[in-house]
């Protein structure tokens, strides 16, 4: 996939070793969290786990209380890269965390005894990713122009399911694939999980490898102001000496109460967008989850659904694209979350693998489009010149839930002893965030967003 055409002062070159960042990113997205670690966790690491609570339910409640801490630390994080221009050593740094939580993986052995230390590195490899991902988003503007930032995004996202794809059929057949003693086209032994142990290495030194160019190819920017208000005044900015924890909560309240006042519309739709983006969120993190131990899919197989899921997920978010354009994002989001809803309810009654594969890559179709139309939305709405501020905002009200459906998942299938329970929990943050965003004013027909930007204060 060849870098979109860039504007001057931006090179392909630049815009390619930002893309690869995402591209190695799905190392920790797709097989960590997904579609592999997560399900050895609890179709072997915790298959006799001893108690009433689940392995599963041990896992949602882990990335709950990881999604917690997440919307602690995101303030600050994001605060801090804007305040002081280490941006790039934030991103070092961060990945370089990421990167050993992975790596220790390896000593999580497929017996019970070991699955908390396998929920420790998931959690704490999660918040740190979440965490990474701060810099590197704010490296958007660097990499682009006002003209083709929507273009230079889109080939982000593009990277990050076309590498999640590429390493996960990797890893199914180079390292599962098959029955017996040894799998994947590489023999390698099943003694001790040992190669679900190897498959965590590989995906460290994928993440690694391709992080690496960014760090060489985007420069550092110089320490700059934040905290602009709304109307422009740069009164209230907060230099980035005195950006502290506290600090930084007391900038984002102000903010918020600017916001507030300015437009309570946009407050809404940030609201009911952190509610459903978790909800579409926990539908690729217990996915492969449910395919194994509730429909009966091999876990051998699951990477096979991953690979799909990731190509209908971008297939729904291109063609969506032509329908937000034509009725708004607003009817795409809408349609999109009644849709999952639907969807979600038939997997509430279905059995089997075929029933999973037909109704599960259906949810993954809506994915993709209620992601895109989001940022489409909010882009609209945004007072030009302020693009930096509200998607701080929304970023961080989005974190502030994450929380909610991996715990509600951990509820349910806790309250009724069943892992398929837990699609309930999932259903109702999505249905809870579908009620929240009808009552928000939805941008203008035709309106096109004005990408001309205030002066900076570089």
């Amino acid at each position: 996939m060849s870098a979109p055409v860039v504007g001057d002062g931006v090179t392909r070159r630049q815009v390619f070793a930002w893309g690869l960042w995402d591209w190695g990113s799905a190392a920790f997205n797709a097989v960590i969290v997904t579609f592999v670690f997560s399900v050895y966790l609890t179709d072997a690491v915790g298959e006799n786990l001893p108690g009433s609570v689940s392995a599963s339910s041990w896992l949602g409640w882990s990335l709950g209380a990881a999604g917690l801490c997440i919307a602690l630390l995101a303030p600050v994080t994001g605060q801090r890269s804007d305040a002081t221009g280490h941006r790039r050593r934030s991103l070092a740094l961060l990945t370089a965390a990421v990167v050993v939580c992975m790596l220790l993986m390896f000593l999580v052995r497929d017996s019970y005894e070991y699955l908390w230390l396998g929920l420790l590195l998931l959690g704490v490899g999660s918040v740190i990713f979440e965490l990474a991902q701060v810099p590197y988003s704010a490296m958007l503007r660097q990499v682009s122009t006002p003209e083709n930032i929507g273009r230079v995004s889109g080939f982000g996202w593009a990277m990050g399911y076309f590498g999640g794809i590429v390493l996960l059929l990797v890893c199914y057949f180079g390292f599962i694939t098959g029955d017996g003693d040894t799998r994947g086209l590489f023999a390698l032994s099943t003694d001790g999980g040992l190669n679900i142990r190897l498959v965590a290495v590989l995906a460290a030194v994928w993440f690694a490898v391709f992080a690496i160019p960014v760090l060489f190819a985007v420069p550092e920017l110089p320490r700059t102001q934040t905290g602009p208000d709304l109307s422009g005044a740069a009164s209230g900015a907060v230099t980035a000496g005195n950006v502290g924890f506290l600090a930084s909560y007391r900038v984002l309240w102000r903010d918020l109460r600017e916001l507030w006042n300015a437009d309570r519309h946009t407050i809404y739709f940030l609201v009911a967008s952190a509610l459903f983006r978790d909800g579409l969120a926990g539908v690729f993190t217990f996915g492969a989850v449910l395919a194994v131990n509730v429909y009966g899919i091999a876990s051998s197989d699951v990477l096979l659904f991953g690979v799909a899921a990731n190509v209908v997920a971008a297939g729904g978010a291109l063609a969506a694209g032509r329908v937000d354009d034509r009725l708004g994002p607003k009817a795409v989001i809408v349609g999109s979350l009644g849709s999952m809803l639907a969807v979600g309810a038939a997997l509430l009654v279905v059995s089997g693998p075929v029933g999973f594969w037909i109704f599960g890559l259906l949810l993954c179709l809506f994915v993709g489009p209620a992601q895109s139309a989001a940022r489409t939305f909010l882009t609209r709405i945004t007072v030009v010149g302020r693009e930096g501020q509200m998607f701080g905002l929304y970023a961080t009200t989005g974190r502030a839930v994450s929380f909610l459906a991996p715990t509600l998942f951990g509820l349910f299938a806790w309250m009724f002893a069943s892992d398929r329970a837990g699609i309930i929990g999932l259903l109702v943050v999505l249905a809870v965030g579908l009620a929240a965003l009808l009552p928000v004013r939805a941008p203008a027909r035709g309106a096109q967003p004005d990408y001309r930007l205030a002066p900076s204060a570089r």
